[in-house]
């Protein structure tokens, strides 16, 4: 189920330069030359206390002790003295001046009022005064965004900038930024895209998307996560709104004409939220929307009962795409920010492909145009992804890896053509684009050996990578070692070209159970003789040899409940010829270490 929350800046333009333009700090002005005394200089080295502990005078009380002076006429005397003869701030009870909370508002500095960090008149100049922002369009200037102020005394984008000077004589006009509006947006989808969710988007001029599916139970769901971040925001000094639904045009809409900060739409329910809001909230073109209003439109659940046909005559083709995206019955793509720039090679075809012949070629092209970027780099590819763009805007994707960075076209070709069946071309293919989603960096290989007449190794990777293609990446691997007594954590899976360390010289078999498995109708001799009969999985075993015990104790440190646990371990061989590793929990004397129990733990051969 797909979810898409749009988040909507409405103000984005004027706190943006609200936010620049903050007054700075006030330079600290020169005591000397004001008259004022100097501060006391901080005693960093106090030294060891004088007051023993317990009771007794503190430190800062000799003053009035050894004088018998007042507080007030004890400060009185201290002012008095030259500054280099006053004393210590530890002599006085401190170890250093009383400092401000941090997060409180510095007062305004009158020498630099009206100018922010970079000496340029503040829009925050006046709190009352009403701004705007204009931007020159022709030979007019037009007002482009405006503060809530401004709208309420009726001022709003795309009203001329002389008639907006006509009707408010204190104005704050500034130039518009779109440029670093845009900037900014592209930084906040990054950060989005790094901590939030892996597909961010810019909505320009105003917003972001965010493809919330599959991840906002990592924050405690999508109503914690809409709080959150309109929370985040409001620490940055920008008015947000957010709405979430399941598809891209219905959280833009809801979240630019909605009436709630935060508004969850349920899967589904598109066509019924959206039947109230007015047409430009399906992000119409301005001819659209003049045509509309000619012919009695004003909402978009008026254009639900109408015909496909005479609604694209009248408003045009991009209007009924439009509704159907909003309402989920077409695909809507949502081109993410890449927080790294990956080595990526792309095809957008004349004509959609669909036979496994012309996928191969444009494949080929792909990998080819996709290793002269990573030659150029000195890198090779450790995963790339796929993706084939249909003619009804379906993305298929189909992912690989490789056991060894890689430059060669044609090991990577060989891997992509084990996947073609994957691809579910439909109508046609009309894009394709190849992604390194990880690269390592690839040295040249020394070539001396090889020179001189030496046989080199032959490289596994082509294999491990073609054998991983068609029985699956986890069906291969190595076993290693890992240091534990007990077997079952003395082993453990690593990577097919990876060297793990050697195996000790203990006497273990081939095949190891995952879990013991309990034995029944044992009978056996305490404490040290192996098992003579026993039933595992319904079938009786006769034992007709064996040799044990290997004592191994449990691993105190992991685990209070190992402090005293024993296994006796034993090799046994049944009537059949089958040779078995069983062991029995406990010593067979004192009680704590084990119940007696029996079990199975592994074969021989």
């Amino acid at each position: 189920m797909t979810r898409v929350a749009s988040l909507y800046l409405p103000q984005l333009p004027i706190e943006r330069l609200r936010r620049l333009e903050r007054p700075a700090a006030p330079p600290e002005p020169s005591l000397a030359a004001a008259g004022a005394p100097l501060p006391l200089p901080a005693d960093d080295d106090p030294g060891a206390c004088s007051v023993p502990r317990g009771g007794g005078w503190r430190p800062g009380a000799r003053w009035a002790r050894d004088g018998a002076l007042s507080p007030a006429a004890t400060s009185v005397e201290i002012d008095a003295l030259p500054a280099h003869q006053r004393p210590t701030l530890r002599v006085l009870g401190r170890r250093s001046e009383p400092a401000a909370h941090p997060f409180r508002a510095l007062p305004p500095d009158e020498r630099m009022a009206g100018h922010g960090a970079a000496g340029r008149p503040a829009v925050r100049a006046g709190r009352g005064r009403p701004a705007v922002l204009i931007a020159r369009t022709g030979q007019r200037e037009v007002v482009t965004a405006a503060c809530p102020e401004a709208l309420a005394l009726g001022l709003g984008p795309g009203m001329a900038a002389a008639h907006a000077r006509a009707l408010v004589t204190d104005l704050n006009v500034r130039e518009a930024e779109p440029d670093n509006d845009r900037a900014l947006l592209e930084r906040l989808a990054l950060h989005a895209a790094l901590h939030w969710t892996p597909l961010a988007s810019v909505a320009a001029p105003d917003g972001l998307w965010l493809d919330l599916t599959g991840t906002a139970h990592l924050f405690g769901g999508e109503a914690r996560f809409c709080r959150r971040l309109v929370r985040f925001l409001q620490r940055l000094g920008f008015t947000a709104r957010i709405a979430v639904a399941g598809t891209p045009g219905a959280a833009h809409a809801l979240a630019r004409y909605g009436d709630d900060p935060v508004t969850l739409l349920p899967a589904g329910a598109e066509a019924q939220a959206l039947a109230d809001l007015p047409l430009p909230a399906l992000r119409l073109a301005p001819d659209a929307l003049t045509a509309a209003a000619r012919f009695g439109l004003e909402r978009i659940g008026d254009l639900y009962p109408m015909p496909r046909g005479p609604l694209a005559r009248r408003l045009g083709l991009a209007a009924v795409e439009r509704l159907d995206q909003a309402r989920g019955l077409a695909a809507e793509p949502i081109v993410p920010v890449v927080p790294v720039e990956l080595p990526r090679a792309e095809r957008r075809l004349l004509e959609p492909v669909a036979t496994a012949e012309a996928i191969a070629q444009v494949m080929g092209d792909l990998v080819d145009d996709l290793v002269a970027a990573l030659q150029a780099r000195g890198e090779g590819l450790r995963a790339a992804v796929l993706e084939a763009v249909r003619v009804d805007g379906d993305a298929q994707r189909v992912a690989f890896g490789t056991a060894r960075a890689t430059r060669d076209a044609a090991h990577l070709q060989r891997m992509l053509a084990m996947r073609i069946e994957r691809i579910k071309p439909g109508l046609g293919i009309e894009a394709m684009t190849l992604t390194a989603l990880r690269v390592e960096e690839l040295a040249p290989v020394a070539l001396g050996a090889m020179l001189a007449g030496e046989d080199r190794a032959a490289d596994l990777a082509p294999l491990v990578d073609q054998l991983a293609g068609r029985a699956g990446e986890d069906a291969l691997f190595r076993m290693g070692a890992v240091e534990s007594d007990v077997p079952e954590r003395a082993v453990r899976r690593a990577g097919v070209l990876s060297h793990p360390p050697g195996w000790p010289a203990w006497k273990r078999p081939v095949r190891l159970l995952s879990r013991p498995e309990r034995l029944s109708h044992v009978v056996a001799l305490l404490p040290d003789h192996p098992p003579r009969r026993f039933v595992w999985r319904g079938r009786r075993y006769r034992v007709v040899a064996g040799d044990g015990p290997e004592r191994i104790h449990g691993e105190w440190w992991r685990s209070a409940r190992e402090m005293w646990a024993v296994r006796d371990y034993f090799r046994v061989e049944a009537e059949g010829g089958e040779r078995f590793w069983l062991f029995r929990r406990g010593d067979g004397v004192d009680p704590p270490t084990g119940d007696l129990s029996w079990y199975m733990h592994g074969m021989f051969g």
